[in-house]
């Protein structure tokens, strides 16, 4: 049996973002922990426009070539880790406008997250993302990463450099995936499995 497939989803697309060398820095560990095949999914490059599908989501009567695309992308994932900032105590509205779009692909599938920022580390903007992923019926786990003064780890040719609380966090969240998504997939039925 293959292994499953963890996206990690970039929700920053503001230019001089530190959300992509996050992300990458959380693949190579990801990657390591070999529980899964691993793709980035950087919303900046999926560029979908605010919501303009004329059917509800759950319907999936998908009328744009976007929505298809980007239907088929969550999909396939069998878990998801968010890596998102925090923009004025919440999380940015590209990646609202992102898990708008669809909802049955979302559905029994785990939820990670690592949040960055300042002196919150991005905690609150992932208060509010547990809200909508469970409204999505994804599982958010307990386990996370979040990185205070997260400008602090990024090195001059841009690469996070963890510490190892960082570094921790991330194998605890990992762990707890690998452990939730075998189960959430036989809630999607024999065609997940």
């Amino acid at each position: 049996m293959s292994r499953p497939i963890l996206q990690i989803i970039v929700a920053s697309t503001r230019p001089g973002r530190v959300g992509l060398p996050v992300a990458e820095w959380f693949r190579d560990r990801a990657v390591a922990h070999g529980a899964f095949e691993v793709e980035i999914v950087d919303l900046a490059e999926v560029n979908l426009p605010f919501l303009d599908e004329p059917h509800h989501p759950r319907l999936r009567q998908y009328v744009h070539q976007h929505t298809k695309e980007w239907s088929a992308t969550v999909e396939r994932a069998d878990a998801f880790v968010f890596v998102t900032p925090e923009y004025n105590h919440s999380f940015n509205a590209v990646l609202k406008n992102a898990l708008d779009y669809l909802h049955g692909e979302w559905q029994y599938k785990p939820a990670g997250f690592v949040s960055y920022g300042g002196v919150s580390a991005g905690t609150r903007a992932v208060q509010m993302l547990k809200q909508v992923v469970s409204g999505l019926k994804m599982l958010p786990v307990v386990e996370a990463v979040t990185i205070p003064f997260v400008r602090e780890f990024v090195d001059e040719e841009g690469r996070v450099r963890p510490n190892d609380v960082m570094n921790q966090a991330a194998d605890a969240m990992l762990a707890e995936i690998t452990r939730t998504a075998p189960a959430l997939r036989d809630l999607r039925g024999p065609e997940a499995r």
